[in-house]
């Protein structure tokens, strides 16, 4: 443990520089927010001392007073965009859209992520989703101040294996379910003793609002209940804090957890680098490699995470006749992502058989017959054999690219590779 908490670990040269980058955005911010008498504050996990070295992200939250804009919360993003055009006049702002519009730019080369947000005391207060953030910092410090070593060895186990992130494109555990599933149960390896017993709609409620697993299914919304984990918000009875978890990564979880304490080793906190060289050797002898590189669209990480996931989904469903054994894609939030897959077949029949409907749908088996001139009946219904346009894998891919579907979603191809 101590050897891979070295690695995720920052070093006190890095947070020296992470403070000190903080503290000063937060000046320059502040001196610009005084008319308003709004306050920016460091928030998520860096607030609560949890974030791991390398991760070069800073969320500020910028606190409204209550009772002067709770019923002008949609002035917030406005308020917030004109004090950090003053304090950082120099500097690219991006604005972006979403329930209450937030602000990214980069300083002494931290990216900061501004959010605007009321005052509130308790979670009834909110107005807006992100009111509740420093409550979440407040809590993790109070029930997890000894077990931040535990938080971060419990993030990159599942940063490592991609369950890492409550955006719609990953569907993993966000950063604030893996310290409240820390702080309930106890230490990074309880976490996964504890998941070993997890079935599908078990609730974990840190702050024990409910008695029974039935009454908090019955009283968070339905909504909120699709994922295989309630995780109850401990600052909020309403709320369900795993509802973006998948089934996928809820079952990955699980395995790796076991395979994890069966034989722990260093390998599970290791991220592996996808390249095509990595994935040469990883697949060899088990089919051709169809590996692409693309350039993501820009805008906001989830929406983009989001379009590269369903082109993803597009390709591997198109590539079935191939007969893929093994595929998946990565993106680090770069310029650049990559899908693979490999394939056992890298050249089709130069026919295929197309099936079409049962003879007794006569409308639509002349139809059929109109279309396909050497159509024929099997098994009741109607057949006929097709030229297949693209036999050859290479040339397949490369028409597949091409498709509308694919070119609404990515910004360009950059490279595609096809190795036996």
């Amino acid at each position: 443990m101590e050897k891979i908490l070295k690695k995720i670990k920052p070093s006190k040269e890095e947070e020296k520089r992470f403070m000190q980058a903080t503290a000063s955005f937060l000046k320059a911010l502040n001196a610009a927010l005084a008319v308003s008498g709004a306050k920016a504050i460091l928030g998520g996990s860096g607030a609560k001392g949890t974030w791991l070295s390398g991760s070069h992200d800073v969320d500020i939250f910028v606190l409204f007073d209550l009772k002067k804009y709770e019923d002008r919360s949609g002035e917030l993003s406005d308020l917030l965009e004109k004090a950090l055009q003053k304090a950082f006049s120099t500097i690219k702002i991006r604005r972006v859209h979403g329930s209450r519009d937030y602000f990214q730019l980069t300083y002494q080369g931290l990216a900061f992520e501004t959010v605007p947000i009321l005052k509130i005391s308790k979670a009834e207060q909110a107005r807006n989703i992100t009111d509740i953030s420093p409550l979440h910092s407040a809590w993790v410090e109070k029930h997890a101040a000894k077990l931040k070593d535990d938080i971060r060895l419990l993030k990159q186990f599942c940063k490592a294996n991609d369950m890492y992130g409550a955006e719609s494109y990953i569907g993993g555990f966000s950063g604030y379910v893996l310290e409240i599933l820390t702080a309930y149960y106890g230490s990074f390896e309880k976490v996964l003793q504890a998941a070993q017993k997890w079935k599908e709609k078990d609730v974990v409620d840190p702050s024990r609002f409910y008695p029974t697993k039935e009454m908090a299914l019955f009283h968070i919304n339905t909504s909120k209940l699709q994922s295989p984990l309630i995780v109850v918000d401990p600052v909020d009875k309403s709320r369900n804090a795993a509802a973006a978890l998948s089934m996928e990564k809820f079952v990955l979880f699980k395995e790796l957890a076991k395979k994890y304490l069966q034989k722990p080793a260093e390998e599970f906190f290791i991220k592996e680098k996808i390249t095509v060289d990595s994935l040469q050797k990883k697949y060899k002898g088990k089919g051709t490699l169809v590996s692409v590189t693309v350039t993501p669209t820009e805008g906001k990480e989830d929406a983009v995470g989001a379009k590269l996931l369903k082109v993803f989904e597009f390709l591997r469903g198109k590539l079935q006749g191939f007969a893929p054994v093994a595929s998946g894609w990565s993106w680090d939030k770069g310029p650049e992502a990559m899908f693979y897959f490999i394939t056992k077949k890298k050249e089709l029949p130069a026919e295929e058989v197309r099936i079409g409907p049962p003879l007794k749908m006569k409308e639509y088996a002349d139809d059929f017959k109109k279309k396909y001139k050497n159509a024929f009946v099997e098994g009741g219904r109607m057949k006929a054999k097709v030229k297949v346009v693209y036999p050859k894998l290479d040339d397949f891919i490369n028409a597949l690219l091409k498709d509308k579907y694919v070119k609404e979603r990515i910004s360009r191809i950059k490279k595609v590779d096809v190795v036996s």
